[in-house]
């Protein structure tokens, strides 16, 4: 899940600021074109030629942020030739003290929120309402501000300016160390989002959060269209993770297609909010989803539906992003602050990566195997098929007996850390240098990661666990998240400067994770996979970025019909939703599974809770399967604390220094092709 982290530089800037003159004006810069010539000619004249493309940058940059509360065009002035450091020396003693000071306001404001929010994402009580206005503030909303307001801000953008991605991917690949990390100050401040706007998205995504963290189904009460019941009483599964991940452990199961049909048709009532609001989070209603009846008592009731609550959070969260719009001088929109500048690829590149992936040749020889696997046509629920891994085979209780056994409670899982690490080949040293800086705690979800911003801090792993003990849901998305926390902590300690800290986008840390979460069988000692194994593991990871980028593509469509509909109604973005993951099912899909018309793209709680992050998840699926075809003869230790202390440059970049070649899905599809032939 999501690597918080990065919401530590998101809240400072969220945005590429541009050095085009003509974009003053719309800022609303009482600085004019004049004012700007005049002081970039004398910082010239002063300091030369050799510092003009630098000059130029940083002064148009402080202009388009300058405001009348800021000081007259006079004072703008003067402040550029006061300001402005020449000396090389000098310039990188400032970068340092800044950095400094980073580290320890990022840092120290990140374990604030981390602690506000106990309450909501820690299994420690019910929540009250003072907690989740707690746990919505956000204590780093006036930082901006005030840096705007004592000049530091403008101090960092008149020495170290803002580049574009385009100057990025044009320069990235010729800079130093030194150099990548002044251009991360140069992104730090690239608009002026009032404190109250930032507090408005840290609300919305609070509320967001909660809906989705408490939003169970008691499978235990869903019955068939016999009016039988088929989960164990009690049985409380998350949506979406752990409904699908049930969908995924009765592959094996003898009852097991009856079970999954059952959730798929609670999934399609969810989607279209036809759900009764009684029957989420409570036993107190046994409920025949195909039918859409509820039963107590042995007396049938027809309740409430939802109502489209889950579209509102939707457009709640549209509506808090779309308001900051005004405020990007460039990048005003929250699809291109999403792509362009959080993941640093474009969204159009993405779609088209993702269009031509699920469009390959490839994907209907999968099926057909598939369906061979199962003896049976396929159904919309087997985007989630997980008979190519070797637990596929292994029955879901004899997996929860191990985890339950070895892992009672969360405390038992953290020591266990540093074993985890040794048996994927890290040093004993390195394994507790490592595991020192991960605290696991008890999630009231299904669990997270969140990484610390200062190296004083821990990263925290939230991970779900029963009374019972870990079951293996739980402990197959634990090993996901520990992924993110050894990422985490190498990218924070192991990097050489800390405004390079971290991976270039989310997609990055779901890479290590997916890399993690493979091995997890192995790290239960239930043995590694043989060759035959390994060529069905590429064929796994084939299939679920399929999936994954069809969800991808159905989140960013949803947001554009959002940018183009900004008045819709909670009813009609539901209607649009459905219309929008029929359309991409039907495209990409149906011709693959056999079947038309299906809405279980839209299924995924993330288009609720974190918008338009899906597409990390289908990055991360790239990512992964090339770092994995990487380590296949390295040392897997060495290459991962390598790779991850690169840092947060820019992707392509990043993948050619790690990997030796830049992103692309060629390798995964030239792959699953040789898999497949073997099987002929």
């Amino acid at each position: 899940m999501k690597n918080y982290i990065f919401m530590i530089l998101a809240v400072i800037g969220l945005s590429n600021c541009s050095d085009i003159p003509g974009d003053q004006e719309a800022a609303g810069t009482p600085v004019n074109e004049q004012s700007i010539s005049k002081t970039i000619d004398a910082l010239v004249s002063e300091f030369g030629e050799d510092q003009q493309f630098r000059i130029k940058k940083g002064v148009n940059q402080a202009a388009s942020l300058w405001r009348s509360e800021d000081g007259t065009v006079t004072e703008f002035e003067l402040f550029c030739k006061e300001e402005f450091i020449s000396d090389p020396d000098e310039l990188e003693m400032v970068f340092e003290k800044f950095s400094r000071n980073m580290e320890i306001l990022s840092g120290n404001y990140n374990k604030v929120m981390v602690d506000l929010q106990v309450p909501l994402q820690l299994d420690v009580g019910p929540i009250h309402d003072i907690d989740k206005v707690f746990g919505a503030y956000n204590p780093h909303s006036h930082l901006s501000d005030d840096f705007y307001k004592n000049k530091i801000a403008f101090m960092v953008v008149l020495n170290f300016p803002n580049y574009s991605l385009q100057e990025k991917t044009e320069f990235g690949s010729g800079w130093s160390r030194k150099q990548w990390a002044y251009a991360r100050a140069g992104d730090m401040f690239t608009s002026r989002i009032p404190a109250q706007y930032k507090l408005k998205i840290s609300e919305v995504e609070t509320a967001s959060d909660i809906y989705i963290s408490d939003y169970n189904l008691f499978v235990g009460q869903l019955m068939d269209q016999e009016g039988n019941t088929l989960f164990d009483p009690g049985m409380k599964l998350l949506l979406h993770w752990n409904l699908r991940d049930e969908i995924k452990s009765n592959y094996s199961a003898p009852d097991g297609l009856e079970k999954q049909r059952l959730i798929y048709e609670a999934m399609k009532r969810i989607i279209s909010q036809e759900i009764p609001g009684d029957v989420i989070n409570s036993e107190e209603y046994t409920w025949n989803p195909y039918t859409n009846e509820a039963f107590k008592d042995g007396k049938a009731f027809q309740l409430e539906p939802e109502g489209g609550e889950r579209y509102q959070q939707i457009l709640n969260n549209f509506h808090a992003m779309k308001d900051v719009d005004k405020f990007e001088p460039v990048l005003n929109t929250f699809i291109k602050r999403s792509f362009d500048g959080g993941m640093e690829i474009s969204q159009a590149d993405l779609e088209k990566l993702f269009a031509d992936f699920a469009s390959s040749t490839q994907l209907k020889r999968v099926a057909d195997l598939i369906s061979k696997n199962l003896g049976r046509y396929l159904e919309p629920f087997d985007i989630w098929y997980d008979g190519f891994k070797p637990r596929g085979t292994i029955p879901e209780d004899k997996l929860n007996q191990i985890t339950r056994s070895k892992y009672p409670n969360p405390e038992a899982f953290e020591k266990d850390l540093p074993v985890i690490l040794t048996k994927l080949g890290f040093s004993s040293e390195d394994a507790f240098r490592i595991t020192s800086k991960v605290a696991v705690d008890p999630a009231r979800g299904s669990g997270h990661a969140w990484g610390a911003a200062m190296k004083s801090d821990k990263a925290r792993l939230r991970t779900r666990v029963g009374k019972e003990g870990m079951d293996y849901k739980g402990y197959n998305i634990a090993i996901h998240e520990f992924g993110h926390n050894v990422e985490q902590t190498i990218s924070l300690h192991d990097v050489d400067y800390y405004l390079l800290n971290g991976v270039p986008n989310t997609g990055f840390t779901e890479a290590l994770a997916f890399v993690f979460q493979k091995r997890d069988l192995e790290l239960l000692g239930l043995g590694t996979p043989d060759p035959k194994q390994v060529q069905m593991l590429v064929l796994d990871d084939f299939w679920s970025a399929f999936e994954i980028m069809g969800v991808s593509l159905v989140d960013m469509n949803v947001w554009k019909w959002m940018y183009e509909h900004p008045d819709a109604t909670a009813e009609e973005l539901m209607e649009a939703v459905q219309a929008i993951a029929i359309e991409i099912w039907n495209k990409y899909f149906a011709p693959v599974l056999g079947v038309e018309d299906q809405p279980i793209l839209a299924i995924y709680s993330h288009m609720i809770s974190n918008p338009l992050y899906l597409s990390n998840y289908a990055v991360g699926s790239i990512i992964q399967f090339q770092i994995e075809q990487y380590l296949e003869d390295k040392d897997f230790a060495e290459e991962v604390k390598k790779m991850f202390s690169i840092g947060r440059i820019i992707p392509q970049e990043w993948m050619k220094q790690a990997v030796g070649s830049e992103l692309s899905a060629g390798p995964m599809l030239a792959a699953a092709a040789a898999a497949l032939d073997a099987q002929e």
